[in-house]
């Protein structure tokens, strides 16, 4: 069976509850760290799927990270492909810039826990359907998009528009972090580029981020069961 195959950007952006869920359906998934290297060819029609996962880089920012052109490259022949592609955070900014959009500074910076409006496509999209009409989940970005020509907006909220959607038939963009778990949401907040970060932010408490997992850490995790099963599914069923 043909495998997914994941980008990362940095050491510490797993993929999380993404790859339970993709276990869970019993498809293979390869990780190719950009970070280390670049790989020279890509072949869509060799994969299940793409994943795309976030970062603390802007997409523009090709001089210090050179593999960020050619991942747009790569995004852009996936969806020739119609391959099933998740870009999560950065992720998702690389999906629609691959798919001409601006992608820019936000007004504000999201890190923590915040709502999600889903929207009457989003609550009739195959991945999103049952979840409720609100939704609170894991954010951590400083940078949004404008919606793509012809992509179907699945969720909005107060502070940043677009988060996520849908282009075509299996290629998503979520803006959120679904994939989280306590461990990871723990380590994000110590690594060492992110504590320089939230210095610098005085609207933003992340001991107070820390004390909400508990309570939010199991509807965040049923939620991701949901959405990231059904894109398994899709998965699974382009590998076969």
């Amino acid at each position: 069976m043909k495998p997914v195959l994941a980008f990362r950007h940095v050491p510490h952006e797993g993929l999380g509850t993404i790859e339970d869920a993709l276990r869970r359906e019993r498809v293979a998934c390869g990780v190719i760290d950009l970070f280390r290297e670049s790989p020279r060819e890509f072949h869509p029609e060799q994969l299940a799927g793409l994943v795309v996962m976030g970062g603390p880089m802007n997409v523009d920012e090709t001089d210090r990270h050179p593999f960020l052109a050619d991942e747009v490259r790569w995004i852009r022949d996936a969806l020739d492909a119609d391959l099933p592609i998740l870009g999560v955070c950065l992720g998702s900014q690389l999906l629609a810039k691959a798919l001409g959009s601006r992608v820019y500074t936000n007004r504000v910076k999201e890190i923590g826990w915040y709502e999600i409006e889903l929207t009457e496509a989003g609550r009739g999209d195959a991945l999103f359907s049952g979840c409720q009409p609100t939704e609170m989940v894991f954010h951590w970005h400083g940078d949004t998009f404008d919606l793509p020509d012809g992509a179907v907006q699945l969720a909005r909220a107060v502070d940043c528009e677009n988060q996520a959607f849908r282009f075509g038939r299996a290629a998503y963009g979520l803006q959120f972090h679904l994939e989280v778990t306590p461990e990871i949401i723990v380590s994000w907040l110590g690594e060492p580029g992110n504590c320089g970060e939230l210095a610098e932010i005085d609207y933003i408490d992340p001991e107070l981020i820390r004390r909400q997992i508990p309570e939010r850490l199991g509807p965040l995790a049923s939620l991701g069961d949901r959405v990231f099963g059904r894109f398994a599914v899709l998965c699974r069923e382009r590998a076969r």
